[in-house]
């Protein structure tokens, strides 16, 4: 799968917002490449707004200004370091990427939600995990996510309302239910990303292997 929250943040020194003061641009940068190091190597529930503003050598009160909080902080190092994995489903290579059929990239797609959810150190999914549903849901990453699997349901052919199919079929992705099918109920990744697939297949009429068309 390809790879998306690396813990590599100097990406994160070129600010992508546009209309900023230089100063106000460099404090930005500085901010979330701090973040992102602290986040990196000590797990995101273990980062304090104050721990951060030191790190960046940056005013608390300015990261305040700049985030508004803690979760504001934490949403703006996501759309940051989910770019990666942005840049792979939009534009990157198939079965993930363009060039594929639609639901051959919407099996990619739910698959490499599946495995980032198990891999350690993937700093997206660290700092999903910090983040309350709606919260992050509504975020830009969020929203993203949905149009996709909504377009790709669209594209493929799938009947009844691709909005609402999209939330369903995303909700068998969130962390919450991942990490509890994975930790309490020890379901292998495998499995998890062969329901994924079954889910799209019934979802846009794929016959299951073995069924008549």
């Amino acid at each position: 799968m390809p790879a998306s929250g690396s813990s590599d943040v100097r990406a994160l020194a070129c600010p992508h917002t546009t209309g900023e003061r230089a100063d106000a641009a460099r404090n930005r940068a500085r901010l979330l490449e701090a973040a992102a190091r602290l986040v990196a190597e000590r797990g995101a529930q273990h980062v304090t707004m104050h721990e951060v503003a030191e790190a960046a050598g940056v005013g608390k009160a300015t990261l305040f200004r700049r985030f508004g909080d803690r979760d504001g902080l934490l949403l703006a190092l996501l759309h940051e370091v989910e770019g990666e994995f942005e840049e792979a489903y939009t534009s990157g290579p198939p079965p993930l990427g363009p060039g594929a059929p639609a639901r051959d990239r919407l099996e990619a797609f739910g698959c490499a939600l599946v495995e980032r959810a198990a891999t350690d150190g993937d700093l997206g999914a660290e700092l999903v995990r910090q983040m309350v549903y709606e919260r992050r849901r509504t975020s830009d990453v969020g929203r993203s996510f949905h149009r996709h699997v909504s377009d790709l349901l669209r594209e493929a052919g799938a009947d009844g309302d691709h909005d609402m199919l999209a939330h369903a079929l995303l909700a068998f992705t969130n962390f919450e239910t991942a990490d509890y099918l994975r930790n309490t109920c020890e379901v292998p990744v495998a499995r998890l990303q062969a329901t994924w697939v079954d889910l799209v297949r019934r979802v846009t009429r794929r016959p299951v292997s073995g069924t008549p068309a």
